[in-house]
C-alpha cells in the first residue's frame, strides 16, 4: 500500500486549495459577465400601454407604428403597424424581408408582379427584402399587422413616371 509522506499531504492540499480557488474565480467571472436575463412580454393590439408613433409622410393619415420589441434603428425589430380603414398604402419597399400576421382587419397586399394576396386576421404573410408592394384595408376598421424586421425599420416610397 502506497504511504504518503508529510510533504506529499501539504503539497496536495496546497494543489486542492488552489484548484478550488481557480474554479471560484472562474464562476465569479462568469457570473459577473452574464447579461441580466431578458424578460419575456406580450402585447395585445388594443393595449393601452402601446405607444403609438407617426409613420413615414408617404403613408396614409392616421396610420401608426407602435414598437413591441427591440430598437427601430436595429436588427430584429418587431412592430404593429396600424392604417385607417379604407385607407391606401402606397407602394413601397424595405431594407429588410418582413414577417407578418394580420392582427386585425382585411388587408390587400401586392407585390411587384404577383398576384394580390387578401390577409384576413391570423394570415402570415412573407415579404422580401427590397420588394415593392402596396396595400388597401377594404376592412370597416383599421388594420392592424404585426412585423418582424430583420434589418433596421425603414420604408421607401417608390416614385414612378406617370405617361
Amino acid at each position: 500500500m502506497y504511504q504518503q509522506t508529510p510533504i506529499g499531504r501539504v503539497l496536495q492540499a496546497a494543489l486542492h486549495c488552489s484548484l478550488l480557488f481557480l474554479l471560484g474565480l472562474v464562476g465569479s467571472v462568469a457570473h459577473a459577465q452574464a447579461p441580466a436575463p431578458e424578460q419575456a412580454l406580450t402585447w395585445t393590439a388594443r393595449d393601452a400601454k402601446l405607444k403609438w408613433g407617426p409613420c413615414p409622410p408617404f403613408l396614409p393619415k392616421g396610420c401608426g407604428i407602435a414598437v413591441l420589441h427591440g430598437d427601430p434603428a436595429k436588427d430584429n425589430v418587431d412592430v404593429f403597424f396600424k392604417v385607417p380603414a379604407k385607407s391606401t398604402i402606397p407602394l413601397h419597399w424595405h431594407t429588410s424581408a418582413e414577417r407578418m400576421v394580420l392582427v386585425a382587419g382585411v388587408l390587400h397586399v401586392t407585390y411587384d408582379g404577383q398576384k394580390k394576396a387578401v390577409l384576413r386576421s391570423g394570415t402570415y404573410a412573407y415579404g422580401p427584402a427590397k420588394q415593392p408592394h402596396k396595400g388597401y384595408c377594404a376592412s370597416a376598421v383599421p388594420c392592424v399587422l404585426f412585423i418582424a424586421f430583420e434589418s433596421p425599420l425603414d420604408a421607401v416610397p417608390v416614385e414612378r413616371a406617370t405617361k
